[in-house]
């Protein structure tokens, strides 16, 4: 199996590296406490299509938040003229702009962080943020593995710096009342969650590989994946769709599915097992550059046996449920089942068996609470950004809706089903460990290979 011999050499070779330091940071955090009336200066890293949206959402704050967007980074030095026209617009002042994230990480008068990288710097650049005395804001899946996730809930204790993953439906308020419909027995005990992301995509080819065009620092770019020659394909927002910066489409619109079935299911807790297959159907393989497969079907199963299950396709394809969910959630109670759709105009709808007829089928249940809800998934889109503003001046990690805790769960679930694809086998998982069980094989993906100075360190 070439892609499991390929992947498995590229993370063991320097896995010793893992043990080396950060880039030279203090130890010591000089966050400050930010009071109710002091302004908070953001930088936002990443400014492409999220980091777009980063931008803008924290512009939408400038008021009632009091905040201000004082920095722009990014590695490609093309989309930074575009993106400061949309701060200039909006504050009268131009931000400074940096390509290399560290120089964000030294002005101390930045108290935020926002990270729209590709996702292999999700992690190292949130911990070197943490060194610095950053509050962070990190777009999902907030770690390339899971090694990563642990650290960066070290880092943000260690710091006392609070750290927000960008899964948005946390702060969404209809998500918010179908989970707690959920929670509450709405549809009895719910033992299964579907997550579902149906998502097409067209052959983007192949490329000779070439020579960086003059925006691009392209060793910063690459940061903490190992050295290749640029590649056209292998960069912007193509990366996704390669092990060494993404992780397909069950790692890029799956984490959102995977955080709304863990958080229905009630599971604060890793799978027990997981199980993941699939591949690359109907591209060809010497017109295509891709590595991540575009059909997968993953299956978790947690101790008290509830399941998780998860669809990603990437070809021509069916929706799933009767309101014909594409991206979203399907959960099956002992008492009926709720579908969530991932879109306005129908969060979700809930159904229940019918009471004079026991499991012969199911219709919605009329006289039941807020079983149809529809309408905008939130009514602040920025709330989730907001949110993580207000916990910055709380000082209170239990005021952040998603914080990196719950990111890490929920960005385990794709980094476990990547790991059993690679491997084309089901593996058993101890959770308290963050280990598999007498497999030193699935171990070695449960990190990876860093290229130095850009090292995710043992000790943070």
């Amino acid at each position: 199996m070439t892609k499991r011999r390929d992947f498995i050499k590229k993370s063991v070779i320097g896995a010793a590296g893992i043990a080396i330091g950060g880039m030279g940071f203090s130890t010591k955090s000089y966050a400050s406490i930010i009071g109710s009336n002091e302004r908070i200066n953001v930088a936002v890293i990443g400014l492409r299509s999220r980091g777009e949206a980063h931008i803008k959402s924290f512009c939408a704050l400038k008021d009632n938040k009091n905040i201000k967007i004082t920095a722009l980074c990014d590695a490609d030095e093309q989309f930074f003229n575009e993106r400061a026209k949309l701060v200039t617009d909006r504050y009268g002042v131009a931000p400074k702009y940096e390509w290399d994230m560290r120089k964000i990480f030294d002005d101390k008068d930045i108290h935020v962080v926002s990270f729209a990288t590709p996702d292999h710097w999700h992690a190292l650049g949130s911990i070197w943020a943490c060194q610095a005395g950053k509050h962070v804001y990190v777009e999902k899946p907030c770690s390339h593995t899971v090694f990563e996730g642990r650290k960066m809930i070290e880092a943000s204790r260690k710091y006392n710096v609070r750290l927000q993953v960008g899964f948005q439906n946390r702060s969404g308020k209809n998500i918010i009342e179908a989970m707690k419909f959920l929670h509450d027995g709405g549809i009895g005990e719910v033992y299964m969650a579907r997550g579902l992301c149906i998502n097409p995509r067209e052959s983007f080819g192949i490329a000779k590989d070439s020579t960086p065009p003059a925006t691009l620092h392209y060793d910063q770019w690459l940061g903490p994946a190992r050295w290749q020659q640029y590649n056209e394909k292998r960069v912007h927002y193509n990366w996704h769709w390669f092990w060494d910066y993404g992780a397909g489409d069950t790692g890029n619109q799956g984490p959102h599915q995977f955080d709304v079935a863990r958080w229905g299911l009630n599971k604060n807790e890793h799978p027990i097992s997981v199980y993941s297959t699939g591949g690359i159907y109907g591209i060809d393989p010497k017109e295509c550059a891709q590595e991540t497969p575009n059909t997968q079907t993953s299956v978790f199963k947690y101790e008290d046996g509830k399941m998780l299950e998860f669809e990603t396709r990437g070809r021509y394809s069916n929706a799933e449920s009767s309101v014909d969910i594409k991206v979203g959630n399907i959960f099956y109670g002992t008492e009926g089942y709720l579908e969530l759709k991932n879109e306005e105009a129908r969060p979700w709808k809930a159904f229940r068996k019918w009471e004079d007829v026991p499991f012969a089928g199911s219709k919605e249940d009329e006289s039941g609470p807020a079983l149809d809800r529809t309408g905008p998934i939130g009514t602040d889109v920025d709330s989730h950004w907001g949110n993580l503003i207000d916990a910055v001046r709380s000082g209170k990690d239990e005021d952040l809706n998603c914080d990196i805790i719950e990111g890490h769960y929920s960005s385990t679930l794709p980094n476990l089903a990547n790991i059993s694809y690679l491997l084309g086998r089901e593996l058993k998982f101890m959770g308290d460990f963050e280990k598999f069980a007498n497999d030193p094989e699935a171990d070695t993906l449960l990190t990876r290979y860093y290229r130095k100075p850009f090292v995710v360190p043992e000790e943070v």
